[in-house]
């Protein structure tokens, strides 16, 4: 009878005591990963990934975070890794077209946003993948394709000044100088120290007189 009173009391201990320190001390990997702590959220990420292999959460964290870490080949080997686990996750093509883009590798990368535009719902992060297609078809001089992606891009994300500079110079070389000051003038409304901008309107002006 001691003995089981005995067991019962531990029961008791590790269910009120234990295991809520054990919640209270777990890492949140994608907290530390809006904290922009890179290489904290990888760490966290790992050591969920070797309790769950197939925690597809944790795969999407852990890719973010070795983007933004700049680890590039890892986060691109990692997100295959994950892509081979779930095909279909949206999270996964996505981090796959960036690390792909960021190493250079335009036909993959493309590839790869392609696919996720095609299969992520209306939202998620298709400004970003529209904005990325955009800077893929500028280095390949594709510009009226480029004008296309960084027009759906913006029309996502409308307050980026970047982007909006970006499309002017899809636009501007097109030869749409009168299309390429309005994306321009909207960078500068955002951002009037955009000097990229402020030189593509000059361009653009000069080239309309």
């Amino acid at each position: 009878m001691r003995n089981l009173l005995q067991k019962i009391v531990v029961i008791a201990i590790f269910l009120n005591v234990v295991l809520p320190l054990c919640s209270q001390t777990k890492v949140d990997a994608l907290k530390l990963y809006r904290e922009k702590k890179y290489p904290e959220a990888i760490a966290a990420c790992e050591a969920e990934l070797a309790i769950n292999p197939n925690n597809m959460d944790s795969y999407a964290v852990l890719c973010w975070s070795l983007v933004k870490n700049k680890q590039y080949a890892e986060a691109e080997q990692r997100a295959i890794e994950a892509n081979k686990k779930s095909p279909y996750d949206v999270r996964i093509m996505e981090i796959l077209g960036e690390a792909k883009f960021y190493q250079g590798k335009n036909t993959g990368a493309m590839q790869y946003f392609q696919e996720y535009v095609s299969n992520a719902s209306k939202g998620g992060d298709l400004g970003t993948a529209y904005y990325f297609m955009g800077e893929i078809y500028i280095k390949q001089k594709k510009y009226q394709h480029a004008d296309i992606s960084l027009s759906m891009a913006v029309r996502s994300e409308p307050l980026l000044d970047y982007w909006w500079m970006r499309l002017g110079y899809a636009r501007e070389n097109t030869g749409n100088y009168e299309s390429a000051l309005t994306a321009y003038n909207k960078a500068l409304d955002l951002n009037p120290s955009q000097a990229d901008a402020t030189r593509g309107k000059a361009r653009c002006t000069a080239a309309l007189r």
